[in-house]
């Protein structure tokens, strides 16, 4: 089920051109990078960089809402990696995997829990991958 926007907080506009080979912009000129396949050696960053770039800066947004609903602090030192695999199918096709590992130090591992799997609801990212693509977590 598509959950309706009813007031957009944010628009990222890009253009990109050439693909895996080409180069990104942003509208407003803060990101401007060359792209180059997984792998390939050649200057530049790829989509699944950029994706898991993104997840991870979102998750650590919505795990700081979670610790507001729970009155539990977001500890100094909070980071998320993420690893976003490309890959083949068994049909032929290609799709995305990926593993966030959470570092919130000082927290007992209740809490911990608690505020990644509230923070997995939130998150913007994790709703539009849910159901669409393997995803596991490491809790530190």
């Amino acid at each position: 089920m598509i959950t309706p926007l009813t007031t957009t907080l944010y628009t990222a506009r890009t253009h990109t051109s050439g693909g895996r080979d080409g180069r990104g912009r942003s509208s407003d000129g803060a990101l401007d990078l060359p792209l180059s396949p997984p792998g390939s050696g050649r200057p530049g960053t790829n989509p699944e960089q950029l994706f898991a770039i993104g997840w991870s800066a979102c998750f650590i947004g919505a795990l700081r809402r979670a610790g507001q609903k729970f009155d539990i602090r977001l500890p100094e030192g909070v980071a998320v990696e993420a690893d976003v695999s490309l890959g083949n199918t068994a049909d032929g096709g290609f799709a995305l995997a990926a593993q966030l590992t959470v570092h919130l130090p000082g927290l007992a591992q209740e809490d911990k829990q608690k505020m990644v799997a509230e923070a997995h609801q939130i998150c913007p990212y994790s709703k539009a991958t849910r159901g669409n693509i393997e995803v596991g977590f490491v809790i530190v």
